[in-house]
């Protein structure tokens, strides 16, 4: 991948997203800075332009979950081939999720993760430290040691399942005004089942995760968090009744954020195939669950889309439905299936697509930068009139198991900037 400084760069004639509408303008960046933003610039001498009339140019996009499975399970993917596929995606900032070897529970642990971050990622990378000692949902760590490291901390793929634990835990990293971001699930309701418990799951033979496995964990940490005064972000919601759960928090003002992944918006148990490419958990729940998300995600209840990007080996994802790991990819492919059918389906507007898969995200992390002037440049030109259809064989992640293979979506990303470099180039 092409990769160099974004200086003396001028982007011209794109909608661009400007406090907190969009207009059509010009944009010059100098050293990785934004210098200007105006109806008209005229270029200078020797300075690169990009004729942009009819593009889109958003700040740049965050995604709060993804696994890039270094240092560990290289063989799924790489901080190289994540951050390149992410980049092609779209998105300037990933945070990685801390199911690894070793577990990001203590500084040394982290540091290996930490330098190839710092050789290998093509945008900014922000990893996630574990809530309890080696994800075991037991011995809590030392937050106070890794908080400026990281984006948050998390046992992401387990919940912690003791009460007593979590209450230590969140009351100990609202000290540090960290981030907890809560896998929710109680393992005792799981009983073997590896797909939703709907209809599909019955007639095909299949065993079921019950909605209660999530939603229950849900209405626990937000009564701790409550108790303890945490930042809690609880992460990849599915069931109509943790959206409502976290309606609820937020009206009495509990601080708790939440996000959703794209292929629980577009899809549902209806669309299940005997593949393991529609394995991943959460699973793919009922209809009425799916409408639940996307009204929680237009009324503002849902704060984040994050893809939740999962990789595995293809002899990983190739055993069906009982026998495939659990997971998708799904960062190349997030922009423009929310396009599609988020916007293009009248359920969000392109305004609300940038708050939920940047501006969020952003106000969450405290993340600079985006496209304000004075600012490092973290942006995503795209194009939203070009359709294609998804091909697995072009994507950059090591992964290739997803439930939006061979759809039909809208919006190509044509450059991505990320700290005022491209990274990305069509």
């Amino acid at each position: 991948m092409s990769v160099h400084k974004a200086d003396n760069l001028l982007i011209k004639g794109a909608k661009v997203w400007t406090n907190g509408a969009f207009e059509v303008c010009d944009v010059r960046m100098c050293e990785g800075v934004l210098t200007e933003l105006q109806p008209t610039i005229q270029p200078c001498e020797g300075e690169r332009v990009v004729l942009a009339e009819g593009k889109v140019l958003l700040p740049g996009l965050v995604d709060m979950h993804v696994h890039l499975r270094e240092p560990g399970y290289g063989y799924k993917e790489t901080i190289a081939t994540g951050t390149a596929a992410a980049a092609k995606g779209g998105f300037t900032t990933v945070c990685t999720m801390p199911n690894l070897n070793p577990a990001p529970d203590s500084l040394a642990n982290l540091e290996e993760q930490l330098r190839l971050i710092r050789e290998e990622a093509q945008i900014e990378v922000l990893p996630y430290a574990t809530i309890t000692r080696e994800r075991r949902g037991g011995e809590l760590i030392d937050y106070k040691s890794l908080a400026s490291y990281v984006a948050g901390f998390s046992d992401d793929g387990t919940g912690v399942q003791s009460q007593e634990v979590m209450s230590e835990a969140m009351a100990a990293i609202a000290q540090t005004g960290g981030l907890l971001a809560a896998h929710c699930e109680v393992e005792s309701l799981l009983r073997g089942g590896y797909i939703h418990d709907g209809e599909w799951c019955k007639t095909h033979g299949h065993k079921g995760i019950c909605s209660e496995s999530e939603w229950r964990e849900v209405e626990r940490d937000i009564e701790l968090a409550e108790q303890t005064g945490c930042r809690l972000h609880i992460c990849h919601i599915s069931t109509k009744e943790s959206v409502e759960l976290i309606r609820k928090a937020k009206a009495r003002g509990v601080k708790v954020s939440c996000e959703t992944a794209p292929h629980y918006l577009v899809l549902c148990d209806e669309d299940m195939r005997e593949e393991g490419r529609f394995k991943m958990n959460p699973p793919l729940r009922s209809r009425a669950d799916m409408e639940a998300l996307r009204r929680g995600l237009a009324d503002g209840t849902i704060d984040v889309v994050a893809t939740d990007h999962a990789p595995h080996s293809a002899e990983e994802k190739s055993r069906g439905l009982a026998g495939s790991a659990m997971g998708v990819v799904g960062i190349e492919t997030s922009l423009a299936a929310i396009y599609t059918f988020m916007v293009g389906g009248g359920i969000i507007s392109l305004e609300r697509m940038v708050e939920v898969m940047s501006i969020r995200a952003r106000q969450l992390l405290g993340l600079a930068g985006g496209l304000v002037v004075g600012e490092r440049v973290d942006a995503t030109l795209v194009d939203f009139r070009s359709e294609y259809n998804v091909d697995t064989a072009t994507f950059l992640s090591k992964g290739r198991s997803t439930p939006f293979e061979g759809m039909r979506l809208r919006g190509e990303v044509e450059m991505t900037i990320a700290a005022g470099r491209v990274v990305y180039e069509k």
